[in-house]
């Protein structure tokens, strides 16, 4: 098994990332985001329920710009192709 790599603010140990605050902030705001997608009950005001995830999408995009360049490629093709459920799947350690 190779050794993990360490770029100065991760930890990458095989596909598991330790995680530094703007990952934890970054895991927050997607975690979030799905339950603002899981909300039923906001849905029957779909114009608020809108309001709630253009809002929280652009707190994703925000911290995702926070992030060093330097970063797991996947993570970074997941977040890239806003395939968030991976990225956060990832950053938890129970992805790929």
């Amino acid at each position: 098994m190779p050794a993990p790599a360490w770029d100065g603010q991760t930890r990458r140990v095989g596909h598991v990332i330790a995680m530094t605050a703007a990952y934890e902030e970054l895991a927050s705001a997607l975690r979030e985001r799905l339950a603002v997608i899981g909300d039923r009950q906001a849905r029957e005001n779909p114009a608020a329920h809108m309001e709630r995830l253009k809002a929280v999408s652009e707190k994703i995009t925000t911290l995702q710009g926070r992030l060093p360049k330097e970063i797991d490629p996947r993570l970074r093709h997941f977040l890239d192709r806003c395939s968030y459920d991976k990225a956060l799947a990832m950053l938890e350690g129970r992805g790929e």
